[in-house]
């Protein structure tokens, strides 16, 4: 196997897209394809799921969100994890995870069950996605324009697997049954993990700081990682039942409540203690900071968004899994081509023009859902679903090499762990937000949600514009060198 070793340093990654770069981008987006596959392809099967399990949409909603909270609420630990033992062995470790609880899910034989194995993927996941993108970086952080090529083909890849989940599921629901849309991540993840002892070398054994900002990224805390998991998990669930039993129930109320004490708790906590699961120092820091939140909005919209196609196409329309899956064909589109040409773009640009221009565009095409009802011609949603994946797949990778420029390397597992627990966080508040609008899946309780689900969605793209504004363009283009040393001072200040 050839290595990347160019002669003035053993460690540094070569200036240019090698076979060996493009085995290591091509091995750490298995993970990253699973991961997100999961996201969506469940949602085409959820009609399947509701008949053959006697699920309600409450039901069906936990088993979009048992897996999305569980990969938001871990993916802290997961980074830190990786920090502590190697990017290598928790990417490994979580391929593993996630390929025995597809198999349980495959296996579910009633709501509950399958929840819980939702969330054993969810764990899979936190520890693959974060540390994927720190093999990413260890392999390009010493060039930018190398980078910005590398995070391009990663994020392309995940963002297809988004955008093909529906279609996919579809296909694998004719042939095989909604089951089988669990069962193929197996044969994945076995060629992820081969790939990864074969082609990602093993990293060289540093002993870990006592002190500093590294040892701050090695920690491990428990208390924090608690907090975190009943604060998320108590408000996603209270949003998902405030519809059907009402704010005034126990059961809501409390959870809103406790999940404000929980986050006031564990902001508190992270505050005060030496060594944080979550550096709250890094929030000072304004790209890192405005690239966080803008996530949330791209996420929350998406996900959301997502979960409710798929029932108005079904409910409303009375599309077939298959027909409901063809018809989300255009987003696989509009995410491959963007995702790839935002490389380029951010090399050239900047970081700050690809994700504003990119949430304007995704902007429009969640307006043009606005008007649609249950006749409206397919060919009329062609532009709205051609519009949100070309936006999308321009600015999530800029957002990306923003994140990995604001931070030193050895904090990159942290830094995309806090960057991508954030937006599966939205993606988790997103679908149980937007399915609460849908009510009991009627047809036109479906199409009036869809209505305000696209209301909420652009307003949220132009939020996240005029927060991308804020990200320093200027620091966008500087040599990492540079980019981590004024990183190191602002947060020394």
């Amino acid at each position: 196997m050839s290595r990347m070793k160019p002669a003035h340093s053993p460690s540094a990654p070569p200036a240019r897209f090698t076979p060996a770069l493009a085995r290591i981008v091509a091995t750490v987006s298995v993970g990253f394809v699973v991961t997100q596959l999961d996201v969506t392809i469940v949602n085409i099967a959820l009609a399947r799921i509701a008949t053959d399990l006697h699920a309600n949409i409450a039901r069906l909603q936990w088993i979009v969100d048992a897996y999305t909270l569980a990969f938001a609420v871990l993916m802290l630990s997961g980074g830190v994890l990786g920090d502590r033992y190697g990017a290598r062995r928790l990417y490994a470790a979580g391929l593993v995870v996630f390929a025995l609880a597809s198999l349980a899910c495959g296996l579910a034989a009633d709501p509950a069950l399958l929840i819980a194995a939702r969330a054993l993927q969810g764990a899979g996941a936190a520890a693959m996605l974060p540390n994927s993108l720190a093999l990413l970086n260890e392999a390009c952080r010493h060039e930018r324009t190398l980078r910005a090529r590398a995070v391009g083909f990663w994020t392309a890849a995940g963002a297809i697997s988004i955008a093909a989940g529906p279609v996919a599921g579809g296909l694998l629901i004719a042939a095989f049954g909604w089951r089988s849309i669990f069962l193929v991540n197996l044969p994945l993840c076995a060629a992820g993990l081969a790939a990864t002892l074969l082609w990602i070398p093993a990293p060289r054994r540093e002993p870990a700081p006592a002190s500093g900002t590294n040892a701050t990224a090695r920690s491990l805390d428990l208390r924090g990682q608690l907090l975190a998991i009943v604060a998320l998990t108590a408000f996603t669930g209270a949003v998902i039942e405030w519809r059907p039993l009402g704010f005034s129930h126990w059961a809501v109320s409390g959870g809103f409540a406790l999940a404000l004490i929980a986050g006031v708790a564990f902001v508190m906590l992270e505050a005060r203690i030496a060594s944080p699961m979550l550096p709250l120092g890094l929030l000072r820091n304004r790209n890192f900071s405005a690239s966080v939140l803008f996530g949330v909005c791209v996420n929350l919209t998406y996900y959301g968004t997502v979960f409710v196609l798929a029932l108005f196409l079904q409910h409303a329309r009375g599309q077939t899994p298959l027909q409901a899956g063809l018809t989300f064909i255009p987003l696989t589109g509009g995410f491959l081509l963007s995702n790839i040409a935002s490389g380029h773009v951010v090399a050239r640009f900047g970081t700050r023009l690809p994700m504003i221009g990119g949430a304007l565009v995704a902007g429009l095409g969640y307006a043009l859902l606005m008007p649609v009802d249950a006749g409206t011609p397919l060919i009329a949603l062609l532009a709205a679903f051609l519009l949100i994946p070309s936006g999308m797949g321009l600015a999530v990778p800029a957002m990306t090499t923003t994140v990995l420029s604001s931070v030193e390397p050895a904090r990159a597992g942290t830094a995309s762990a806090l960057l991508n627990t954030a937006r599966q966080a939205g993606g988790a508040v997103g679908v149980a937000a937007f399915g609460a609008l849908t009510g009991s899946g009627a047809a036109a309780q479906v199409v009036s949600g869809l209505h305000a689900d696209a209301a909420i969605s652009a307003i949220l793209l132009l939020i996240a514009a005029a927060l991308a504004w804020f990200v320093r363009a200027d620091a966008a283009h500087a040599p990492p060198a540079a980019a981590e040393t004024a990183t190191r001072m602002k947060a020394s200040r």
